[in-house]
């Protein structure tokens, strides 16, 4: 959580750049998380990166944070996901 208190105000460039660094998310992956998100109803921006950061630590592991989703397998992800935690 500190994690995402310290990060979610960095700006549009900084944000998606710091999700590369530490997940491995390129910034096509993330527009699409980003674009779900906001489709599903999450129009705040700081609720929405918060859950764009949960849902990339829901599929991080200890060992190994980059994350990956396979061709295809980013909305199936999504889904799940919203299934599996309730916002």
């Amino acid at each position: 959580m500190e994690f995402e208190k310290n990060n979610i105000h960095l700006t549009d460039y900084s944000f998606q750049k710091l999700c590369d660094l530490e997940f491995g998310i390129n910034r096509g992956v993330y527009n699409e998380i980003d674009k779900y998100f906001y489709h599903i109803g999450i129009i705040n921006i700081l609720e929405r990166r918060k859950q764009i950061l949960r849902f990339i630590e829901f599929h991080a592991t200890a060992e190994k944070k980059r994350v990956r989703f396979g061709n295809g397998g980013l909305r199936q992800r999504l889904i799940e996901y919203m299934d599996k935690v309730a916002i």
